[in-house]
Parts: C-alpha cells; sequence; structure tokens
C-alpha cells in the first residue's frame, strides 16, 4: 500500500469523522418534530445558503459539468448559466414568501403541508398526492446518490462498489438519521465550503502548471478553436434546454425547504449573496478546471485521461500534496453526500408530516414523531440501498428526468402559492399532475427529449392548467384572502425593518 494512498485515504476518513461529529452535536439540539423537520427555523444566512448549494449541485458540479466542458468546450456552459439565473430568482422571490408564508399558515414544515394549508384542502388529497410524488422520485433519487458513492470508492480506492456502497450509506444515514435537519445542514455548510474551497484552489494553481493564461489559451486552440466557443455546435433548442435547467429550481423540495428554515425573513436577503457568490464562483471554477484539464493534456501528451469526468480529482492528484489531494476527492464525496442526505431529511418529512400524520391522524407525542422521522429514514435507506446495489441504470436514467419533474410539478404551483390569490386546491393538484406526466411520457420519447428538455413542456402545461382550473373551480375563500394579506404585511413590515 503506498504513502499516496494512505494520505488520501486519512483525509477521506478525518472527513467522515467529521461529518459524525457534527450530527452527533445536531442530535443533542434536537428536541421536537420542528426541530427534526426543520432544524426549528434557526438557520443563519451563510448555513442556509451553503447547505441549499450543496445540497443542490451533488456530484454533477465536480464530475459532470468539467467532464462535459472537457469534451465539448463552453458551449456546455449554457446549463451553468441557466441553473445560475434561476437559483438567483428562486432566492429573490421564493425564499422570503415561502418563508413568511409557512409561519402564517399554520406554521407549516413541509412543502406539502405547505400547499394543503395555503389553500385550505380539507380532503387532504393534495397533501397525500405531494407526499406521494417526492416519495417516489427522491428514493430514486436517494439511490443513484448512493450508486455514486459507491462508484467513488471503486475507483478512487480499489475498493469494491459495494463496500464503498455500504461505508457512503452508513455514514449518511447515520448522522441524517439521529440528527435530522440540523444535522444535513451543517454537514451540507461543510461540505459546501470543502467543495468551494477545492473548486477555488485546483484552478488557481492549475493555472501555473499549463503556464499562465495565454499559454493555456493557446494550448486549448491547438486542440480545437471551437472549445472556448459558447455558440458552436449549439442549436437554438439545445440553449434553451440548457437554460430551462434554472426553472427546476422553483420546485425542488429539498431545496426550498432551506427557505423555510431559515431564522428570519430578513435574512434572505444575506443568504442570497452569499449563495450566488458561492455558486457562481464555484461553477467557475469547475469550468476553469476543465479547460486548464484540456491545456494540460495537450501539453502532456505522454498522459492518458481515461474518464473526462475525473479531470477534476486528476488535476488535484497532480498539483498537490497526496493529503490535499485527498480533501479534494472528500470534495467529491460531500457533493454527493451533501444531495443524499438533504433527499433523505424530505423523503421522511414526506412520510411522517404528509402520508401518516395525513391518513391516520393520529395525535402522538413530538417524541413519537420523531422517532417515526428516524424510522423513515432508516426505511427509504434500505429500500435506495436496495435499488443500488444491483448498479443498474435504470434509476440513473430516472434521475435525469427526476430534477425535471419536480420543477414542472411543483415549480408553478409553488409560485402562484405565493403570487396568486385565486389559486385551488383542484387547479394546484391539476397542474401538479399533468407537469408530472408531462415529463414522464415526454423524457421517455427519445425524439422529443433529444430536441428539447422535458423540463419546458412540463413546467409550461402544469401552470396553464393550474391557472385555467383554478379560475374554473375559484370560490373567495375569507380565511385565505386574510392570509394573504397577513403574508403581504407582514413582508412589508420586515422590508421597513431593514
Amino acid at each position: 500500500m503506498s504513502a499516496d494512498y494512505l494520505y488520501q485515504l486519512l483525509a477521506i476518513i478525518i472527513y467522515m469523522v467529521a461529518m459524525l461529529a457534527i450530527g452527533y452535536y445536531a442530535f443533542r439540539r434536537t428536541a421536537n418534530l420542528t426541530d427534526y423537520m426543520l432544524g426549528g427555523r434557526s438557520l443563519g444566512p451563510a448555513v442556509t445558503a451553503l447547505s441549499a448549494g450543496a445540497a443542490d449541485m451533488s456530484g454533477w458540479l465536480l464530475m459532470g459539468l468539467p467532464g462535459a466542458i472537457y469534451v465539448s468546450g463552453l458551449v456546455e456552459a449554457w446549463m451553468a448559466i441557466g441553473l445560475t439565473i434561476g437559483a438567483y430568482l428562486n432566492w429573490l422571490f421564493v425564499a422570503p414568501r415561502l418563508r413568511m408564508y409557512t409561519q402564517v399558515t399554520n406554521d407549516s414544515i413541509t412543502i406539502p403541508s405547505y400547499l394543503e394549508n395555503r389553500l385550505k384542502d380539507s380532503s387532504r388529497i393534495l397533501r397525500i398526492a405531494s407526499g406521494i410524488i417526492i416519495l417516489i422520485f427522491f428514493t430514486f433519487y436517494v439511490s443513484s446518490g448512493m450508486v455514486s458513492g459507491g462508484v467513488f470508492f471503486e475507483s478512487s480506492f480499489g475498493l469494491s462498489y459495494h463496500t464503498g456502497l455500504i461505508v457512503v450509506s452508513l455514514v449518511v444515514i447515520a448522522y441524517t438519521l439521529f440528527g435530522g435537519f440540523l444535522a444535513v445542514s451543517y454537514t451540507d455548510f461543510v461540505q459546501g465550503l470543502i467543495m468551494f474551497l477545492a473548486l477555488i484552489l485546483v484552478p488557481v494553481f492549475g493555472i501555473f502548471l499549463t503556464g499562465g493564461i495565454s499559454e493555456t489559451t493557446e494550448s486549448i486552440r491547438q486542440v480545437d478553436p471551437a472549445l472556448l466557443s459558447m455558440v458552436k455546435g449549439a442549436s437554438f433548442l439545445g440553449v434553451i434546454s440548457a437554460v430551462a435547467w434554472g426553472l427546476g429550481y422553483f420546485g425542488q423540495p429539498h431545496i426550498i425547504v432551506r427557505f423555510m428554515a431559515i431564522k428570519s425573513v430578513k435574512e434572505t436577503k444575506e443568504a442570497r449573496r452569499i449563495g450566488i457568490g458561492w455558486m457562481a464562483l464555484s461553477l467557475l471554477g469547475a469550468v476553469v478546471t476543465a479547460l486548464i484539464g484540456i491545456a494540460y493534456f495537450q501539453q502532456n501528451p505522454g498522459i492518458d485521461l481515461t474518464d473526462p469526468e475525473a479531470i477534476f480529482i486528476e488535476l488535484g492528484q497532480i498539483i498537490f500534496h497526496p493529503f490535499i489531494a485527498g480533501i479534494m476527492l472528500a470534495a467529491v464525496l460531500a457533493a454527493v453526500m451533501s444531495t443524499i442526505s438533504s433527499q433523505l431529511i424530505v423523503t421522511s418529512s414526506a412520510l411522517v408530516e404528509d402520508l401518516y400524520k395525513a391518513v391516520f391522524k393520529t395525535n402522538a407525542s413530538d417524541k413519537q414523531y420523531v422517532f417515526l422521522g428516524r424510522m423513515a429514514v432508516l426505511a427509504v435507506s434500505i429500500v435506495a440501498l436496495l435499488f443500488a446495489w444491483g448498479k443498474t441504470n435504470t434509476i440513473l436514467k430516472l434521475v435525469s428526468f427526476a430534477w425535471a419533474g419536480f420543477g414542472a410539478a411543483f415549480g408553478p404551483i409553488i409560485l402562484l402559492s405565493l403570487y396568486w390569490r385565486k389559486l385551488t386546491n383542484i387547479g394546484a393538484l391539476s397542474g401538479m399532475v399533468i407537469g408530472a406526466l408531462t415529463v414522464i411520457i415526454w423524457g421517455n420519447i427519445e425524439v422529443l427529449t433529444s430536441n428539447l428538455y422535458e423540463i419546458v413542456p412540463g413546467f409550461l402545461l402544469s401552470l396553464i392548467v393550474t391557472i385555467v382550473v383554478s379560475l374554473m373551480t375559484y370560490k373567495e375563500n375569507p380565511e385565505i384572502e386574510h392570509e394573504f394579506d397577513e403574508t403581504l404585511r407582514l413582508l412589508e413590515k420586515e422590508k421597513t425593518k431593514s
């Protein structure tokens, strides 16, 4: 066993122990269901911002995006632009109102419970349907993250896929199960910092490796001048599809739940600045890392890169001491684990708060509900682990349109619930179903999905159906009107304070 290997393994072990320690700290601070599911609405702006970013990006930021840029050039950067715009608009238009509205509407602690309380849906169908959508999509999503963790250990340390799968799963399950939302948020914050530092350090030191900016640019041109163009090889619908990824933000439960957990509306502005700053610099770091990689391997033709998605890891190992390179590996693992944990806690919330409590209408104690929440994390984890065990491509294909599924099913409804008085429960349910079905059908027809990303028709149809059905079924409800006005009043009050 080489010294380099041991240094890198030591860095990963330190990282894993740190995550478990944070989980234990959060466990000591978790007293009731609101603590477990929403951190007691106590998150500061920095934790909110970085935890939302880390939960969002996953391994795509450190592997998927650099790999795509390395192969195809800057034409692949349109997706990063779309995501940055979408995230900014989400922070600007959704975060403050959702934080306030969820508190006004019976202190809702999940997205499905918020929709039920906001629209006064006594049938509970809307809450149950949205809970089921979250449960199904996120179980597969979590499974995909576990697959990524197994593959990471297999490719980085030569361990078997199943050994890596079990190690990643056990650590994530442990700190999520015991520490709940606080553990997920604090670990995501630390993981976000690791990812950020890694994506700054690799390109900053890497540019010296390739001889500076002008030499790096010239080396890329020698490979293919089109790699530096954002338009060569791009089609109009291709650019629209890439930028449209930003639409997905409005409906991602594991991201927008952070807005509900921040300490106050006033702090959403600071969180937005931190979050978008983190995101823009991280995405830029990922893009520059790929470009430096193109230049480096052009300048060193004797060295082969077998997997373009490993360009970040390869450069980290070339540039830094093995222990620092191990921290770079930990950054990739952090990206994977932060997303798994965020999705686990939202799925647990859907099971307990939106399905169990809605169907059985029990009045258990907070302590019992927290226990059920932990059992829900364990149950979902076991199911996801079983799906991941076979390392099948089916799950990964499902994840490719899960982002679009959530964006189309929940995005238009969340926006309309915050800004339109006439939204009805039947309209919301109709739009949710149409959005999800459109994404599933469109995403499985090759000729359609190869030309236009399924979130575009899914989001638009969901929006249209929700508005039309709501107008057809709208009846004025004094309680809804009062809560809408009260939310606006409290938001205005917060503005005058700041």
